[in-house]
């Protein structure tokens, strides 16, 4: 799953047994990625 530093801005991969924090900044605040994709929903 790809995560974003809030702090630094970088991306950053994050493993099952690793904690939350930036491997770069060390800042713990990470925000998940959203899809790009468009999704359309149907109102029949």
């Amino acid at each position: 799953m790809s995560y974003k530093c809030s702090r630094c801005k970088r991306d950053v991969q994050l493993d099952e047994y690793g904690g939350v924090r930036c491997p770069y900044c060390g800042h713990r605040v990470l925000l998940k990625e959203r899809s790009r994709d468009v999704k359309e929903v149907d109102v029949n």
